[in-house]
């Protein structure tokens, strides 16, 4: 039971606001296991169920604590703690630089003022998207080891690599959109479910200060440190 508790509150983290079918659906488990584990979650204040036009549970900040604190004993249990931390260093910096790649994505610097990038520029879209190439090998080696360390880490790469297909295939939608499945949002659920694991708080990571890394309407690149999978 506990380890299913850890699953439905770890699934129930990573998307803030959740119905029974959708937390079903997201665990693998019969909605009928999913009710009544909520149900005796709630009584033990870990969720709340919230009424009204749409549904749903939310976590308690109880109930994050003790999905992490079920999260970590199950790491502690198999020995994984350190392979989880030497993956979490190695995500760091691909963090830093999806973020960068998301962000050029969607906005531009045009003298100096941040608009939406409208996509006009074919060749600084080509160049944000070879950088996601690059990112995308090192990714998978980082989720590889993490699924070597827990099995719960297992379905990111499959769901980056569709996500990076589709992408490729000129989706370019599926690089950041928010509604269903995209490459940045299963790396911010591989990131919030890290956190989880370890305990860690996203707001007390360095996150380095956005600069563009094209200039609009010139192709030329912004001086910059080299990009992941650069030579250096």
């Amino acid at each position: 039971m506990s380890d299913d508790l850890a699953t439905v509150l770890l699934q129930l983290r990573l998307r803030a606001f959740a119905s029974s079918d959708v937390l079903a659906a997201s665990t693998g488990a019969a909605l009928s296991t999913v009710e009544s584990l909520l149900v005796g979650a709630a009584s033990d204040g870990l969720v709340l169920r919230r009424s009204g036009r749409v549904a749903g549970w939310t976590l308690t900040a109880a109930g994050r604590v003790r999905g992490q604190d079920l999260l970590a004993a199950e790491i502690d249990l198999v020995g994984g703690r350190d392979a989880v931390v030497e993956a979490y260093l190695e995500f760091l910096p691909l963090n830093a630089e999806l973020l960068s790649i998301c962000t050029d994505w969607q906005v531009v610097v045009v003298d100096g003022e941040h608009i939406p990038n409208d996509h006009a520029d074919e060749q600084r879209d080509s160049a944000i998207l070879a950088r996601l190439g690059r990112l995308h090998p090192a990714a998978l080696d980082v989720v590889a080891a993490l699924a070597d360390a827990a099995p719960r880490f297992g379905g990111y790469g499959a769901r980056l690599s569709e996500a990076h297909d589709h992408v490729l295939g000129g989706h370019t939608e599926w690089l950041t959109r928010v509604t269903g499945d995209s490459y940045h949002g299963a790396w911010f659920e591989l990131h919030e479910h890290l956190l989880a694991v370890l305990g860690r708080d996203r707001e007390r990571e360095t996150v380095p200060a956005y600069t563009p890394t094209i200039v609009a309407g010139t192709g030329r690149p912004v001086p910059r440190g080299p990009a992941v999978g650069d030579t250096p």
